[in-house]
């Protein structure tokens, strides 16, 4: 397994990613392609035309397999135990050098809506060195994101 902590002087290939991921959410388009997180284009798929955000969960190196999660708001007392409602899905925003800034998505309430996540204005940085790995979840159309 790839340890990203120890390989902060090489490259960070899940910063690459999320920088690949960051472009594609900017210019989002509706041709499809491979399903892998770094593919060329954000896809249209069957419950939207046009897609604006590929979701992410992470993991870091040392969570034990556990993704990373964050409230929902920005309550300076929120944290994700007890009733806190909290999210493992997140959006790239923004990415500068080896920091990426993350918006937390939340379950879509509207169970009869075909989006399965809002945008939440809870927000985060984290240094990519710190991941060990991500998973990229289905182009979907996210409101109020652009």
């Amino acid at each position: 397994m790839n340890n990203n902590c120890d390989n902060k002087l090489s490259g960070n290939c899940i910063n690459e990613i999320l920088s690949v991921i960051l472009v594609l959410q900017q210019n989002a388009c509706p041709e499809t392609c491979l399903d892998a997180c770094d593919r060329p284009v954000l896809g249209g798929g069957p419950n939207c035309l046009i897609c604006n955000t590929r979701p992410v969960m992470l993991y870091t190196c040392g969570g034990a397999g556990t993704p990373w999660s964050m409230p929902t708001t920005k309550d300076s007392v929120a944290n994700c135990t007890g009733t806190t409602e909290c999210s493992n899905i997140f959006r790239v925003e923004k990415i500068e050098g080896n920091c990426c800034t993350f918006r937390v998505l939340a379950d879509n309430p509207d169970t009869t809506s075909l989006n399965p996540y809002v945008a939440t204005n809870s927000f985060f940085t984290m240094d990519c060195s710190c991941l060990c790995a991500i998973r990229c979840l289905s182009d979907t159309y996210v409101d109020c994101v652009c």
